[in-house]
C-alpha cells in the first residue's frame, strides 16, 4: 500500500476488516474487466472519515453507478469514503454492503475473494459488533483501577479481554464486572450481544437508568445490577427476557411500578427488587406468586402481596364465609332418623366382615419393597424455607426405591446421599440426616437450608426443595451427572475419559467464582470450611458447582472469624484453624489451593501411600519437594498424557502456592484468585511471595532459628498427627 496510505491509515475500532477490504481492493482493482481503453490510475489511499478525497470518491461512486449499473443503495446509510476510493471497510452492516462495493469495484469473482477475507479473518462480523458494543461500555465508564485496560480496539475479538467469556463460535456469552470499583451509565449498543447469557455488573457505583434494550438479549440468564446507583423506572422490556432465572436489582435508586411484563417469565427462580423507591402494587400472578416479602422489603410505596401493606381498595385479608345455622329439627325427621340408625347398623355389620377379607387379601399382592409409610408433615417453626419446593416423604421413598442402598451416591458426617428419580422424570440428589433428632441434625438441616436458598449462582449448588417430619429431614438437590472432581480424577470408570487440562481450567476458575460470591456478596458472609475435589460437583457440561454447604458457618459482616468446633478434612484445614479453631475466608482459601493442587497432580491430598515411595504424606509438602528439586513435569497428571500447556501448569501451580501460605494475611482474598486465574495480577503477586520466600528461608537457616517462623509444612504435619478434631 501507498506511503502516504500507510500514514493515513489509523487503526481504530474494527479497522482489521477496513484493512483487508482496502488491500484486497487495491491489489485487485487492476484485474476486473473493464471495456474501453485503459486509463492511467493515480495511487489510492485509505484513510479516515476526514480524508480530504470524500468528494473525488463521491464522484467516482457515481462515475461507477453510471457503468456497472449496481446501486450503491447504502452509501447514504453511513457509507462515507475513508480516502480517494471508497473501501468496504467502513461499511454499515460489512458483509452486505461490502460485498455490493467489492461487486460494483472489481467485478462479482473478485467479492468472492474478498468476502472470504471478511469471514476468515480475526475481525469476524459477529465478533466485531460485540466488540464494538463492549467498547462502547468501556468508553461511558470511569474505571479508576484500569480493570478494563485489555478491552483495546485494536484487538478486534472481544474474546482475548479479561472479564468476558465467549463459547466455541466466539460469541460472547458472559460479561463479569462485578465489584470493579466502576461508575458512568450503562449504553444501549449492550442489546446487540444477543448471546449473551450472564451480565454480571453488581456492587459498582453504576448510575443512570436500565437500558430498555437489554430486552433483546433473549438468552440472558443472570442479570445483576444490585448495589449500584440505578434510578428511573425497570423497563418493561424485560419481561421479554423467557430465560431469565436469576434477576438482582436490590439496592439502587428505581422508581416506578414494577412492570407486569415480568410475570411472564416462568423461569425466574430469584428476584430481588428491595431497598429501591418502588411504588404500586405487587403483581401476584406468575412466578411472583412463590416470591417472599424479602424480595420487596425496603420499597415504602409498594403494596399488595409481599409487603405488609393492602393496596388502596383492596381488603387486608379475605373475609369469611357467612355463617348459615342449621335449621331446628321438626317431628317428621323423627322417622328418617331412626330408618337412618337401622341402615348404619346393617352397614356396620357388613364391614365387619368385609374388612378382614380385603385386608387379607391386600396383603397377599402386597410387594415388600414398595412398603411405603405415610407420617404427619408437620413443619417446624423455626426454619423459613421460603420459596422451596415442599416434597412429601412418600414421593421421595418412591424416588429412591424406599432409600435402597443401591441408590447411594455417598455417605457423610450427618448422613447420606441417594440418588433419585421424580415422578415427572426428573433426577435428584436426596440427602437424608441422620434419622433421630439429634441437635446436630436440626443444626445441619436449617445451616443448610438457610445458606443453600440465600447464595444463588451458577457456581453454586442449588437447594431444589426439602421435606421435613417429626421423624425425618432430608434435602433435595439437582442431581450432577457427571458427579465430583475428586471422582472424575480418582475414581472414574473405565469407559470414562480423563478430565482434560482445558476442562481443569475451567473448574478450578468456576469453583473460585463460586467462593468468592460466598465470601463477598453474601450479607452475613458465608464460610464454606471444607472446600476439597470432593465437595466440587461438575454438571452436565462439566461447569464446577461447589456443593455440601452441611459444614457452612454463617459469619456476621462484623466478624473477621468465626470460632467453632473444627470440622474438615485432613489435608485441607488450614494450620491456623487446627490450632485455634478460628475459621475466615481465608480458611477456605487454604482449602481452595489444595484443591488445585488435586487439579494437577490428580492425588489425594492426604495419601499414606505416599509413604511406600519415602515421599511425604501430605500433598502440599510433597509437591513442594518436587519443585525445589526442578521436577515440574513430575507433578503433573499422568492421565493428561502431556497434553497441556506447561506455562498454564505453572501459573496455576502459582495460584495454589500462594492460596496455601501459612499464615491467613498472606493469602489472597477469593476474588484476588479469580482475577489472577483471569491472568490479571498474578506475576506482581508472585514475585512479591518470592521475595518474601528468599527471607523466610534465610532466617530457616539462621544458628538460632525463632519460633514464630513456621513453615505451613510444619503445621501441616501436626494435622497428620492428630486428625480431625
Amino acid at each position: 500500500i501507498h506511503t502516504r496510505t500507510r500514514a493515513s491509515f489509523r487503526f481504530r475500532q474494527g479497522s482489521y476488516r477496513k484493512f483487508v477490504a482496502c488491500f484486497f481492493s487495491l491489489s485487485l482493482f487492476p484485474f476486473s474487466p473493464r471495456k474501453g481503453k485503459k486509463k492511467k490510475r493515480s495511487p489510492i489511499h485509505c484513510r479516515d472519515r476526514e480524508g480530504v478525497g470524500e468528494q473525488q470518491a463521491q464522484e467516482r461512486g457515481r462515475n461507477l453507478r453510471r457503468r456497472r449499473q449496481i446501486g450503491w443503495r447504502r452509501a447514504a446509510q453511513g457509507h462515507r469514503s475513508i480516502g480517494a476510493r471508497p473501501c468496504v471497510g467502513e461499511v454499515a452492516g460489512p458483509l452486505g454492503a461490502g460485498l455490493e462495493m467489492a461487486a460494483a469495484a472489481v467485478g462479482r469473482w473478485w467479492a468472492v475473494v474478498v468476502a472470504v477475507a471478511l469471514l476468515v479473518g480475526p475481525g469476524r462480523v459477529v465478533a466485531n459488533t460485540e466488540g464494538d458494543a463492549l467498547y462502547s461500555l468501556r468508553q461511558s465508564l470511569r474505571d479508576a483501577n484500569n480493570v478494563l485496560q485489555s478491552w483495546d480496539p485494536t484487538l478486534v475479538n472481544p474474546c482475548t479481554w479479561f472479564h468476558v467469556t465467549c463459547n466455541n463460535d466466539n460469541s460472547v456469552i458472559r460479561v463479569d464486572l462485578g465489584n470493579a470499583q466502576l461508575s458512568g451509565v450503562l449504553v444501549p449498543q449492550l442489546g446487540q450481544l444477543k448471546n449473551l447469557q450472564y451480565l454480571e455488573l453488581y456492587s459498582n457505583n453504576i448510575s443512570g437508568t436500565i437500558p430498555p434494550e437489554l430486552g433483546n438479549l433473549t438468552n440472558l440468564v443472570s442479570l445483576d445490577l444490585y448495589m449500584n446507583n440505578f434510578s428511573g423506572n425497570i423497563p418493561d422490556s424485560l419481561g421479554n427476557l423467557l430465560k431469565l432465572r436469576f434477576l438482582r436489582l436490590n439496592n439502587n435508586s428505581l422508581s416506578g411500578q414494577i412492570p407486569m411484563s415480568l410475570t411472564n417469565i416462568t423461569t425466574l427462580q430469584v428476584l430481588d427488587l428491595s431497598n429501591n423507591n418502588l411504588s404500586g402494587a405487587v403483581p401476584s400472578t406468575g412466578s411472583f406468586s412463590l416470591f417472599t416479602p424479602i424480595s420487596f422489603q425496603n420499597n415504602p410505596l409498594l403494596c399488595g402481596p409481599g409487603t405488609s401493606k393492602p393496596c388502596p381498595g383492596a381488603p387486608p385479608f379475605s373475609p369469611p364465609p357467612p355463617y348459615n345455622p342449621p335449621s331446628p329439627p321438626t317431628q317428621s325427621t323423627g322417622a328418617s332418623s331412626t330408618g337412618a340408625i337401622a341402615g348404619g347398623v346393617a352397614a356396620g355389620a357388613a364391614l365387619v366382615f368385609a374388612v378382614p377379607a380385603i385386608a387379607f387379601a391386600m396383603w397377599r399382592r402386597r410387594k415388600p419393597e414398595e412398603h411405603f409409610f405415610d407420617v404427619p408433615a408437620e413443619e417446624d417453626p423455626e426454619v423459613h424455607l421460603g420459596q422451596l419446593k415442599k416434597f412429601s416423604l412418600r414421593e421421595l421413598q418412591v424416588a429412591t426405591d424406599n432409600f435402597s442402598n443401591k441408590n447411594i451416591l455417598g455417605r457423610g458426617g450427618f448422613g447420606k446421599v441417594y440418588k433419585g428419580r421424580l415422578a415427572d422424570g426428573s433426577l435428584v440428589a436426596v440427602k437424608r440426616l441422620k434419622e433421630e433428632r439429634t441437635p446436630g441434625g436440626e443444626l445441619q438441616f436449617q445451616t443448610e437450608v438457610e445458606m443453600i436458598s440465600m447464595a444463588v449462582h451458577r457456581n453454586l449448588l442449588r437447594l431444589r426443595g426439602f421435606c421435613m417430619t417429626p421423624t425425618e429431614r432430608l434435602l433435595v438437590y439437582p442431581y450432577m451427572v457427571n458427579g465430583s472432581v475428586a471422582s472424575r480424577l480418582r475414581e472414574r470408570q473405565p469407559s470414562e475419559p480423563p478430565l482434560d487440562w482445558d476442562t481443569r481450567r475451567r473448574i478450578a476458575l468456576g469453583s473460585a467464582r463460586g467462593l468468592s460470591y460466598l465470601h463477598d456478596h453474601c450479607d452475613p458472609k458465608i464460610i464454606h470450611r471444607d472446600v476439597k475435589a470432593a465437595n466440587i460437583l461438575l454438571d452436565e457440561d462439566f461447569e464446577a458447582v461447589v456443593g455440601d454447604f452441611g459444614l457452612a458457618k454463617l459469619m456476621d459482616y462484623k466478624d473477621t472469624h468465626v470460632t467453632t468446633a473444627v470440622r474438615g478434612t485432613i489435608g485441607h484445614i488450614a494450620p491456623e484453624y487446627l490450632s485455634t479453631g478460628k475459621s475466615s475466608e481465608k480458611t477456605d482459601v487454604f482449602g481452595y489451593g489444595i484443591m488445585l493442587l488435586e487439579l494437577i497432580t490428580g492425588q489425594r491430598a492426604f495419601d499414606l501411600a505416599r509413604l511406600a515411595n519415602d515421599d511425604d504424606v501430605m500433598l502440599l509438602d510433597w509437591v513442594k519437594g518436587l519443585l525445589k528439586e526442578k521436577k515440574v513435569e513430575m507433578l503433573v497428571d499422568p492421565d493428561l498424557q502431556n497434553n497441556y500447556q506447561e506455562t498454564e501448569v505453572e501459573n496455576l501451580i502459582q495460584v495454589a502456592l500462594l492460596c496455601t501460605q501459612g499464615s491467613p494475611l498472606d493469602r489472597p482474598k477469593m476474588s484476588e484468585v479469580v482475577r489472577m486465574l483471569e491472568g490479571d495480577g498474578l506475576a506482581e503477586r508472585w514475585d512479591e511471595w518470592q521475595k518474601v520466600e528468599v527471607v523466610r528461608q534465610e532466617a530457616e537457616l539462621a544458628p538460632l532459628r525463632n519460633d514464630w517462623i513456621v513453615d505451613s509444612t510444619y503445621n501441616l504435619r501436626a494435622v497428620e498427627l492428630s486428625g480431625p478434631r
